[in-house]
């Protein structure tokens, strides 16, 4: 269900500068909004498919938001123009919402503390590694059937995996446990949620990570062409990803040793000095030209380290305390985060013009406050 939304973003980015072309030739920026609309729609989803997953259980949520993501993507494929595409991103991101939510409070309705967090890595780790193998399956496809068969394989990955999920899940959500969907409860539970300051903290520190991130996967295809990497940019993201990935597995192995809270504050303080390196490095005017691009490369791939260190731990963190509201917490906490996230993303992704300064000031900022802001929570199941 994680890489249901990685594989819905990375492999696009191979089709970005033909859809550019074909759709938006005016303006081959605006092509990054087939990302960030998905995610827009994805945060919007995010608010009901929690809820809904406590009212009807969580394998009947994934099911019709799996409808959704396939009627998103079957539009996608008959899109003449890229207002009509962009539509359709925005109904498969709602869709692929419910495959979000209910990952996590399906681990939500199993685990708890840091047993959560090694279960949560384990997950980000499909998240982070995706990217490996996701642009080199979606430059093959557009190769052999064009941009549109991309979401001709969304449609087939959508039903494989409510196929796969119907057959081999058990329902985690027992009829005892479940919430109606009565307005008035569904605020209680909202402002029970959003009541809780680490709760609250949590979710901003999510969403400063997941936006800095978002904000150079988006650009990453023009980032790489920048450098000179074109034909191989698949490969070379698929690299990067694979060293990425070891994050979210050193993160499962030690985070019982070293605590969340302790590994996730120190993952932003090496991207804070990391991103300042890189920003000394481009005001001094050195990282110009093909012969730079192992410097953007290891600075890619310590963007994707810090989310895997992270993601899992902050997740695990913010829903400590909310095993009794656990889809309504993932909704508040995915919506909040991802809508953060798209709102730091697409400015930051728009102002791009050949150089990753936005990119690594982005980086630089987003980090600082997110390392200041985890020095004012608790330490959830750690005290």
């Amino acid at each position: 269900m994680m890489a249901l939304v990685a594989f819905s973003i990375d492999a696009m980015l191979p089709s970005l500068p033909v859809i550019a072309r074909e759709l938006s030739p005016q303006d081959v920026n605006r092509a990054q909004l087939v990302l960030t609309i998905f995610m827009m729609g994805m945060g919007l989803g995010t608010f009901f498919a929690g809820p809904v997953s406590d009212a009807i259980g969580r394998k009947s949520t994934l099911a019709g938001g799996l409808a959704i993501y396939v009627v998103g993507a079957l539009l996608a494929v008959w899109s003449k123009s890229l207002e009509m595409l962009l539509l359709a991103r925005f109904i498969q991101g709602i869709g692929a919402s419910a495959g979000r939510i209910v990952s996590m409070a399906l681990i939500r309705d199993l685990y708890a503390g840091s047993d959560m967090a090694k279960i949560t890595s384990f997950v980000m780790m499909f998240f982070i590694l995706i990217p490996a193998i996701a642009p080199t399956i979606g430059g093959l496809l557009a190769l052999q059937f064009g941009w549109r068969g991309v979401f001709g394989a969304f449609v087939v990955f959508g039903i494989v995996l409510v196929s796969w999920m119907g057959l081999r899940q058990p329902e985690t959500l027992p009829d005892a446990r479940r919430r109606p969907l009565i307005p008035a409860q569904l605020l209680a539970g909202a402002r029970e949620v959003l009541s809780n300051r680490d709760v609250v903290l949590y979710t901003l520190v999510i969403a400063l990570g997941f936006g800095q991130m978002f904000a150079l996967l988006s650009s990453a295809p023009q980032l790489f062409a920048a450098f000179g990497v074109t034909d191989t940019f698949p490969y070379w993201f698929g690299f990067g990803a694979i060293l990425a990935g070891s994050a979210s597995a050193f993160n499962a192995r030690f985070v019982m040793r070293l605590g969340m809270h302790r590994i996730s504050r120190a993952a932003y303080l090496m991207q804070m000095v990391v991103s300042a390196g890189m920003l000394a490095l481009l005001l001094l005017g050195h990282i110009v030209g093909p012969g730079w691009f192992w410097l953007i490369f290891l600075w890619n791939v310590s963007v994707f380290f810090m989310a895997g260190v992270t993601f899992g731990n902050l997740n695990a963190m913010a829903m400590q305390k909310m095993g009794h509201l656990a889809g309504m917490a993932a909704s508040v906490i995915a919506a909040i985060s991802t809508i953060g996230a798209v709102v730091i993303a697409a400015p930051v992704g728009l102002m791009f013009r050949g150089t990753p300064m936005p990119l690594v000031v982005a980086a630089l900022i987003c980090s600082t406050i997110a390392w200041w802001i985890l020095g004012r929570t608790t330490q959830p199941g750690e005290e």
